[in-house]
């Protein structure tokens, strides 16, 4: 069995980029887990053979932990929390922690137009474009979604402490910024919070960092 206290190494993909490598990444960092990060660059035209060396899927994230190999996002996040129970990663109160994993399964599971349209660019200078159909609806319902969990818990997170559910939809706030997606005020200042956070900065700076460019991304 693996040691809770040995080193736990997350591979990633490009930070600029990889949102599902955000997700557990950000959670981790919010929650002051012991962890280093390697990121495996997506530099080749059919990703990175690499990955096929780190993960049974040939996909990042995953969460290396001595011989134990733990992928998908959602479930590196379920697996630190096991580690580290008393890190908060979850929300403490059960029906709270109960709303928060339904709505981080409906990330996992949904919003494929919103994703498929706007990738995450931490890089990408804030402009508009023409949307296809399905990106507004899954706009509306993401705005919903924060907006019932803030109005439950009072915020500043969407359950008071930064948890794992924005740890999920962290990709979703730099979409909403970067593609200019949304004007509603409650909506925004969320969306600022997240983005003030100091998990956040840490990881946008190594973004900004990075010199690998998707060229139809910057246009």
């Amino acid at each position: 069995m693996s040691d809770p206290t040995s080193d736990l190494v997350l591979h990633i993909g490009n930070k600029n980029y990889s949102s599902w490598s955000f997700r557990p990444w950000i959670a981790m960092e919010a929650a002051g887990i012991p962890f280093s990060d390697r990121v495996v660059p997506f530099d080749f035209a059919a990703g990175n053979p690499a990955f096929k060396e780190l993960s049974p899927t040939g996909r990042v994230p995953v969460l290396h932990h001595g011989k134990l190999r733990i992928w998908e996002s959602l479930a590196i996040i379920e697996y630190v929390a096991e580690l580290f129970p008393s890190a908060g990663i979850w929300p403490a109160d059960r029906e709270a922690r109960a709303h928060a994993r339904s709505i981080s399964m409906e990330m996992l599971a949904g919003f494929r137009s919103l994703r498929n349209a706007c990738p995450m660019n931490i890089r990408r200078p804030q402009r508009a474009i023409e949307l296809p159909e399905g990106v507004m609806e899954d706009v509306a319902r993401i705005e919903a979604i924060w907006r019932e969990a803030l109005e439950r818990s009072g915020g500043p997170y969407l359950f008071g402490a930064f948890s794992a559910a924005d740890a999920m939809y962290a990709p979703v706030v730099n979409r909403l910024h970067a593609y200019l997606l949304t004007s509603d005020p409650g909506t925004l200042a969320y969306m600022d919070r997240v983005m003030a956070h100091p998990a956040w900065k840490k990881w946008q700076e190594a973004a900004l960092a990075e010199t690998w460019i998707v060229p139809e991304d910057e246009a």
